[in-house]
Order: structure tokens, then sequence, then C-alpha cells
């Protein structure tokens, strides 16, 4: 069930919330784990003991390791077996048939599929890095021992946050769930609702109309054959550099506002139960260095990766040869994170790439810069969303940079730019902090605020119920 839906804007959200509001306060953490377990099993309810299992898992190997607190080996032990149970999940659905693939290439092998494991389960990567920063914790004695079931089970499977993060750590909400009385109050609420109708504007006004621009040139992607379908399209071998590099600007749109925009409504449902979710972006595509860029783009993501990993390793705190190496290891983990095909584990080394010349010479230069450390950034950026979304099917990495660089001819970028220049000038201008200073500046105008507010809700359901198809590019990660 997607957040842009009239069944989740009209049906399943009303009732949940309604439910949350009318329970008892000790009633209010199993009145939100039964609606996210509901919400998890909407589309494929054979996931459910997944989640449950995965639930248990975490919950007793916390408790074993409360109760083995003199011994360090026991406790390490419950923290191996939580981890590898909760990796275990996330390897089988979403790599084993990336590595079937690759032995079979590198072997020459006709290894077969595992059956039942092509469809990922909503939102593993999310929720199994939040159980495992939970498990972690308790080992490091920086969280209590969680041990009310309905309470546990209710962060890990919480629905605001369940398809696309933010990832929420334990410690962020485990005050908040432990808050019975009082937990939320008007003004949470209405900043809540703010929140989650900008995020829907983000996702419906933004991303999907700017994602028709990519689609005219490169076409629609078949559920039926699996490939791209240039019906209708200009057809990525047609297109000249101008408008693929015009097209490429559009899908780094899309996957902003998307991403952002799915982040931004579960922040606000949050806000709505009394919950504050951490932040996940902020405004990325101003950012003056790759390195600022990772400081701004799917901030809880980087912020596991460098607490679980990065740290441990020993962070920067051991010479730069060895902060390289972690680096390395950090970025091979976040491209596999991303998905189960080399193009991700390219796109990780490419970033790890850019990181390690910015932390070695070249950040110290961009940090003098005003003007050109953007046109870098953004350039790069963009190469590296080209890898991202070479991997889809039918698109071809190979042509895609080909048609970027080899500035050969073609169908020109003039008539979508007439055709989209409006939309691509508003979407440009939703990447700077202008959106944020003119609502800022309207906090004293409540009448104006809700207008705009109205108008924005209207709208982008207007536009879901006009629409065939509303995915989420993250939703499959």
């Amino acid at each position: 069930m997607l957040f842009s839906t009239v069944l989740f804007l009209f049906r399943f959200l009303p009732i949940a919330l309604g439910l949350y509001y009318i329970s008892p306060p000790k009633l209010k953490n199993l009145s939100l784990f039964v609606c996210s377990l509901v919400f998890y099993s909407w589309g494929e309810v054979r996931f459910f003991p997944i989640m449950v299992v995965l639930i248990l898992i975490n919950y007793i190997c916390g408790l074993c390791m409360e109760k083995f607190d003199h011994s360090q080996r026991a406790r390490r032990v419950f923290l191996i077996l939580s981890v590898v149970g909760s990796l275990s999940m996330l390897v089988v659905f979403k790599y084993t048939n990336f590595i079937v693939d690759s032995i079979n290439a590198l072997a020459g092998l006709a290894l077969p599929h595992l059956e039942g494991v092509s469809v990922l389960p909503l939102g593993i990567s999310f929720y199994t890095f939040q159980t495992m920063s939970y498990s972690i914790d308790v080992y490091r004695r920086e969280v209590e021992t969680e041990h009310n079931i309905i309470d546990f089970g209710a962060y890990v499977v919480m629905f605001p946050q369940l398809i696309a993060g933010p990832i929420v750590k334990y410690r962020d909400v485990s005050n908040q769930l432990h808050v019975y009385k009082n937990r939320y109050n008007l003004a949470q609420i209405e900043e809540g609702i703010a929140l989650f109708i900008f995020g829907l504007a983000k996702k419906v006004l933004l991303a999907d109309t700017i994602s028709a621009l990519w689609h005219d040139i490169i076409g629609t992607y078949d559920t039926s054959t699996g490939l791209i379908s240039e019906m209708g399209s200009v057809g990525l071998a047609n297109a000249s550099s101008g408008l693929v590099w015009l097209g490429l600007i559009s899908y780094s749109l899309q996957l902003y506002f998307d991403f952002s925009g799915y982040s931004l409504m579960g922040i606000g449902m949050g806000k709505m139960m009394g919950f504050d979710f951490p932040a996940n972006f902020n405004l990325p595509y101003i950012a003056t260095s790759i390195t600022d860029f990772w400081r701004r783009w799917h901030m809880t993501l980087s912020s596991w990766f460098r607490e679980y990993v990065y740290i441990p390793l020993g962070g920067n705190r051991k010479g730069l040869k060895r902060q390289i190496f972690n680096m390395f290891v950090v970025w091979t983990l976040t491209g596999i994170w991303h998905g189960a095909n080399w193009n991700f584990i390219l796109w990780g080394m490419y970033y790890f790439v850019l990181l390690a010349i910015e932390k070695i010479f070249l950040l110290k230069y961009l940090n003098k810069s005003k003007v050109w450390c953007h046109i870098y950034t953004l350039f790069f950026v963009a190469i590296g969303w080209a890898l991202f979304v070479g991997n889809e099917p039918g698109i071809g990495l190979g042509l895609l940079f080909e048609k970027m660089f080899s500035f050969s001819g073609g169908v020109g970028p003039w008539y979508f730019l007439r055709n989209y220049g409006v939309l691509l000038i508003i979407s440009v201008l939703c990447c700077t902090p202008l959106p944020q200073k003119i609502w800022d500046n309207l906090k004293d105008n409540r009448f104006l605020r809700i207008l705009i507010l109205g108008t924005l809700l209207v709208l982008s359901v207007g536009y879901i119920v006009a629409s065939t198809n509303s995915p989420f590019l993250y939703f499959n990660f």
C-alpha cells in the first residue's frame, strides 16, 4: 500500500489515526502495532511471518543480553545471533538470486533461481537496519532492553516510516513509546498535517509530473515484457546528447522529490502520533561538494553506516590510509544496500572514489569556491544517478553514457524545454531554501497557510484520482 493512493488517504490513514486517537493511553502502542501489521500485510500477506520472526529474534536476543549482563561472551553471542538473524532474511530475499546469477556468470554454470524470493518484503532494507540498531545499542548498553513485545513491535513495524524511512533508531523514539499520557498535542498534529501535505505534493505534483519528461525520452517500463516500451517516446538511441542530459536532470529531480516526499509524509504522520523522527533530507542539490551532498541526502542511512560501521572500524582515528579503507567498506555496503545488482556496487564505488579524492586534497579547494563547487557537485551527482538508473531494464548503461558524452545528434531538447520548462523551473526552485523561507514568513498568517495547504491537498488528490500509476522509486530498496 502506497501513501499516494486513494485507498491509503481516505481509508487506511483515517481509520488508523482514529483508532490511535481514541485508544486509551496504554493501548495506543497496541493500536499502532496492529494497524502497522495490517499495512505491512496488505499487499503480500505471505510476508507476515517474516516480520513476526524478525521481531521475535531481536526482542528475545535483547532480553538475553540483559539476562547475561555479567558475561560479555554470552552478550556477544546473542548480538551475533540477532544480527545474523536479521541479515539472513535480507540476504535471502534481496540478494540470493543476484548471488546465483553472479556465480553462473563467473563459473559458466546454470544454477536455478530460488523460487519465492522474486518480490521483496515491504521495506525490508529499512526495518532490518532498525532492528540491528536496537540490538547493537542494547549490546553497547546505550539503551535499556525493551520488555514489552507490543512496544517493541510497534517500533519495528511502525507504518509511517516502514516504506521509505527515515531509518529510525530505537533510542530516537524509545522515550515517546513509553509516554502513555500527553504523547502528542494539537500543535504537533497541525505540524504533522502540514509536513504530510508538503510531502504528498512533492511526490505527486513534482516527482510524478517531472517523471513524464524522462519517460517521453526513454519510454515506459512494460510490466508484461520487463523491458522499456518506446511506443510514443523518442527512444534513448534516437535522442541527442542534450536531450539525454535534460532527461537525466528530470530523473534526478524525480528521484529527489519522490524519496524526500515519502520521507516527509512519514515524518508528518509520526508527528501526528507524537513521534519525532529524524530528518532524512536537507536540500541536497545545493551542496558544495560530494561530501556535503551525502550529509544532506538520505541522512539517516549515512548516519547508520557512520555509527555502526565507519566508527567501529576506526573512523578517522587511525590515519589517512585506514580512513580511506573504512570509507571503501562503507561505500561498498551502501551500494549493496541499494540493490542486488553490479550497477549499484559500481555506484557505491563511484562515490567512494569521489569522496576519497575530496578527503585527500580537493575539499579544501571546494570550500574556497562559491560557484564552481555547485557546478562540480551537480555534475558528478548527475553522473551518479546515470549509474543508478542504468540498472533499469531496457535502458543500457553503455548506451546511456555513450549518449551523454559523445555529443551526438538526434532529437533535440527544445521541444521538451518548451513543454516542461515551467515545471523544470518550479522544480529547481523547490530544491532551494526559497519555499521554506516563504512558509516561515507566513507563520503569522494562519489563513494563508491553511489556504496553501488546502490547495496543495486538493491538487494532489485530484492528480492521484486522475492518474493510473504513481510508483515509488525506492519501494523495493
